[in-house]
């Protein structure tokens, strides 16, 4: 055991992080054992849209839960590979709305079969006595009601 794994919560971000990006390492793996060439970090995105097709910017950074400009930087590099792409609002003509291209549609056909396969995978290994998604679920709760900076101050 390491350091960071011996000092529990304290380094619970640093461990997040590494468990993410070895899910990310291994998803991109995954995806190109099935000749897919796909970017872990662009999933969110491809899929929301995949489920809701036309959305604006601000309505897609909500349902994937990034900030705007995080989103942005997404977006550019979705639209220069060709998966998406954005017109503007008849209504509104500084709102954008994005959606997937015909290149981004074939991709997500070539995608749904690893889906599954990568949906079993991660039950297998997250099929564990402590429930991580239900874990998580209620961090999250916990953190809406109550940022974790906010409950420093007040413990400081």
């Amino acid at each position: 055991m390491n350091v960071i794994d011996e000092i529990g919560l304290l380094a619970i971000s640093t461990r997040l992080q590494r468990l993410a990006e070895q899910l990310r390492k291994d998803g991109a793996l995954i995806y190109k054992s099935h000749g897919i060439d796909f970017e872990p970090k662009w999933f969110p995105v491809i899929y929301t849209l995949h489920h809701k097709p036309i959305l604006s910017v601000v309505e897609l950074a909500a349902e994937i839960g990034y900030s705007h400009p995080s989103t942005i930087s997404l977006l550019k590099e979705l639209e220069k590979e060709g998966l998406i792409r954005s017109k503007k609002d008849k209504e509104d003509s500084r709102k954008r709305l994005l959606q997937l291209s015909t290149k981004g549609h074939q991709l997500v056909e070539k995608m749904q079969p690893v889906w599954k396969i990568m949906t079993n995978a991660l039950s297998d290994l997250s099929n564990t006595s402590n429930h991580i998604m239900k874990a998580i679920e209620e961090v999250e709760e916990r953190f809406r009601e109550k940022s974790f900076l906010e409950r420093a101050k007040g413990l400081a």
